[in-house]
């Protein structure tokens, strides 16, 4: 048997990697590297990192949007002020419930597979262990492994028919999330991220308010793509102007149709 060390599957994942420089300071680093994987998965896992995004990004675009298209039509500043406050409390909880909707929806849906898949098991469990033991071997692993692996997955106890169900279709009700954390995550970073635009109109009005609506939006998405392409490792340049070029199309797009339908503030 090859030893972990030289083993030749090194070759197909590190195929520069050379044992003989081997150190403890790379190890750690591995280890470090698989902790921080660790911890983005579990969020990833509860819903909250897609939740959250989803809430500040839409935040920032609605409520500038709102703002810039009841300006757009000249209206007084506390018009503005009152549409913004509406807009931000009635698209927080909206997010929210919508979250808390379709995680819940998705948790109960996995439950019933996996109910669905332990009726399977008790009418034949030998056509179910060849469906594991198959999508076992369509992911790499050849036939005595994959017999193997899957009757380990069999005799693993309580969590076999949540790790049945994510090799043979690749979801568990583990996996969905907590509809919860998906629910807080998105009503808080959604009237955070509406908050933005709207603050300016707290302390001036007219084209002062709306260019510092804009500005603040725009450093705001900035910081959110940037904080998004830093977090995945892509970097975060392109992540931020993406996301600032998103939230400036549909900002013109909105303030455009506020001046169709008024005169405008500047």
């Amino acid at each position: 048997m090859t030893s972990p060390a030289t083993g030749p599957e090194w070759a197909v994942l590190a195929p520069h990697w050379d044992p003989g420089e081997r150190s403890e300071q790379e190890d750690r680093a591995a280890e470090e590297e698989l902790t921080d994987l660790g911890r983005t998965a579990g969020r990833v896992a509860g819903g909250g990192i897609r939740a959250a995004v989803l809430g500040v990004n839409d935040g920032l675009v609605t409520n500038l949007c709102m703002i810039l298209g009841v300006a757009g039509a000249s209206v007084d500043a506390g018009t503005v002020r009152l549409s913004g406050l509406a807009s931000l409390v009635a698209g927080a909880l909206s997010m929210a419930a919508g979250e808390w909707v379709s995680v819940r929806s998705q948790v109960e849906v996995a439950r019933g597979m996996e109910d669905a898949l332990h009726r399977a098991w008790r009418r034949s469990p030998p056509v179910v262990m060849a469906h594991l033991t198959g999508s076992l071997r369509a992911r790499g692993l050849d036939r005595e492994t994959a017999a193997r692996a899957s009757r380990s997955v069999v005799s693993a106890g309580r969590g076999s028919r949540a790790t049945s169900l994510r090799i043979l279709y690749g979801v568990s009700a583990q996996d969905a999330g907590s509809p919860l954390v998906a629910a807080g995550s998105s009503l808080l970073l959604f009237a955070l991220g509406a908050l933005m635009p709207l603050l300016p109109w707290f302390f001036t009005e007219g084209g002062t308010a709306v260019a510092a609506s804009a500005v603040l939006t725009a450093l705001a998405s900035l910081l959110v793509g940037g904080a998004l392409g830093y977090g995945s490792g892509r970097g975060a340049g392109w992540t931020a102007l993406r996301q600032l070029l998103i939230v400036a199309a549909a900002s013109a797009i909105t303030f455009g149709l506020g001046r169709l339908a008024g005169s405008a503030v500047l």
